[in-house]
């Protein structure tokens, strides 16, 4: 027998490594002479530099760059194929969780740290840079990882212009002559797993301006100054890209990122499965384990568990998902390539509970499945 172990993390619980290993605990209890191949997987956003790194043998690499707020922070990004890819998250350097709540303002919050963590992946000359959209606290459409670059975003009197989402409006010209030239040849893979153009009622700052902390008369400044930023990419660099579907995630940078970098976004699961070599692992297995903290209608849009399943279909693999919890329209999984679905909490609790407990509710919830496939 042969099982391959590919989950999402359990999010505020489990990293995906740790999911992966307590479900290969519990089937050891039953099938102690089974091959269990772990692979964890990641859907783009937080944690795939820990996946990825994880399930390839990488490296994490720590460095200090500008937080949103402009103040250091230390951020990280991964090291996988011998070092020939660099794995970075946005939210390492941008993230909401580095921003309390009551300093939350996408007006001045900036994706300078993200432009740092590249220019620190260069350093190790790398050819593939990997770059997760996800959990930003931005809504600067990238201007702060361009100025970090190299590029010169000036005023009317030729002057840098400030950090975030509110200094797009002092956007004169863009000056890329400074542009790190070893950005040139560099192959640029973007996770992003939403649709949303850069402007509009769908867009950047109507969507996810609010929980970065914007206010309704802050979208409309921040979506003016965003459109304001496109017409100006479009005048200087001859591209338009407001309307590409993702170039309002992450606050606008799947816009920034296209618009300066030789990239395409792609969802964020096609890119793990491929870096990580899943296919591979999977067409000869018996069965296959997947899963995340939540299953439910919104888990067959792109998530985790239904990239992983995708594959396993394409060679006849079963496929079972475990999962935190099991939420409405859970059921369309079905529809996707997974066999049976699991919670694996085993009764009332608190959700402080289950987030504790959920490494040996793994284990046991595994165990019984397993023991069922015994019979």
């Amino acid at each position: 027998m042969k099982v391959v172990i590919a989950p999402d993390s359990f999010k505020e619980s489990l990293s995906a490594l740790e999911v992966a290993n307590a479900v290969e605990l519990g089937f050891r209890e039953v099938f102690p002479d089974a091959e269990f191949v772990k692979v964890p997987m990641a859907d783009g956003g937080e944690g795939l530099v820990h996946s990825l790194v994880n399930a390839l043998a990488g490296q994490v690499i720590t460095q200090k760059v500008t937080g949103p707020l402009g103040e250091k922070v230390e951020g990280f990004f991964g090291l996988i194929h011998g070092g020939k890819t660099a794995v970075i998250e946005m939210a390492a350097a941008a993230g909401l969780h580095l921003v309390p709540p009551e300093e939350r303002n996408p007006l001045k919050t900036t994706t300078f740290g993200v432009g740092e963590l590249i220019l620190a992946a260069l350093d190790y000359k790398v050819e593939r840079i990997i770059v997760g959209l996800g959990g930003s606290s931005t809504n600067d459409s990238g201007a702060g990882m361009v100025q970090a670059l190299g590029g010169k975003l000036l005023d009317v009197n030729g002057c840098e212009i400030g950090f975030g989402g509110g200094a797009l409006a002092n956007l004169h010209s863009i000056n890329l002559e400074d542009f790190d030239e070893r950005l040139n040849g560099i192959q640029f893979d973007v996770a992003c797993d939403v649709q949303n153009p850069l402007l509009g009622e769908t867009g950047a700052s109507a969507v996810f301006g609010p929980q970065k902390g914007a206010t309704a008369e802050m979208v409309c400044e921040l979506d003016k100054n965003l459109s304001h930023f496109a017409s100006v990419i479009e005048r200087d660099l001859g591209k338009s890209i407001s309307e590409i579907p993702g170039a309002g995630a992450a606050g606008g940078l799947g816009a920034g990122l296209l618009a300066f970098l030789p990239c395409q976004l792609r969802k964020g699961i096609q890119i793990v499965v491929e870096a990580t070599g899943l296919e591979e692992h999977i067409q000869d297995a018996t069965l296959v384990v997947t899963g995340e903290g939540k299953i439910d209608s919104q888990t067959i849009y792109g998530k985790t568990p239904i990239g992983v399943a995708a594959v396993a279909q394409k060679h006849n693999i079963p496929v079972f998902a475990l999962a935190g919890s099991l939420g409405p329209g859970y059921e369309a999984v079905y529809q996707h390539g997974i066999n049976t679905v699991f919670s694996i909490v085993p009764g009332i609790t608190t959700l402080e509970e289950a987030l504790k407990n959920a490494y040996q509710n793994i284990v046991s919830t595994t165990r019984n499945i397993a023991s069922l496939l015994a019979i």
